[in-house]
């Protein structure tokens, strides 16, 4: 039987990625995800696993906007500075982000 440690030390091992983790254990991705509703540690783990990666992600994102690379520039100001006005689709709302009302006016 793998423990609930097992569980933790190869989500963390794999960085999150649960086909590696169920790799490692021998075990499909199906029986990590049964494990982490029984054990609030495991789903814990994968959580924390995933924001690790995802801080090693945008800390590589900030390398190449450090380096001027135009890429990460615009991927970053398109999903971080869309207050600003960098997005390339806009949505429209009605009053405080509620829905829209469209009156139709017909003059015969």
């Amino acid at each position: 039987m793998i423990s609930t440690e097992d569980y933790v030390t190869a989500i963390h091992n794999s960085r999150g990625l649960l086909t590696h983790a169920a790799d490692a254990l021998g075990v499909t991705r199906g029986a990590i995800y049964q494990a982490a509703k029984k054990h609030p540690e495991i789903q814990k783990a994968i959580e924390d696993a995933r924001e690790r990666t995802t801080d090693l992600a945008e800390g590589k994102l900030f390398q190449k906007i450090n380096e001027g690379d135009n890429t990460a520039i615009l991927f970053y100001l398109k999903t971080q500075a869309k207050k600003r006005g960098y997005v390339e689709r806009q949505e429209v709302t009605g009053a405080e982000g509620g829905e829209l009302t469209v009156r139709v006016v017909r003059e015969d």
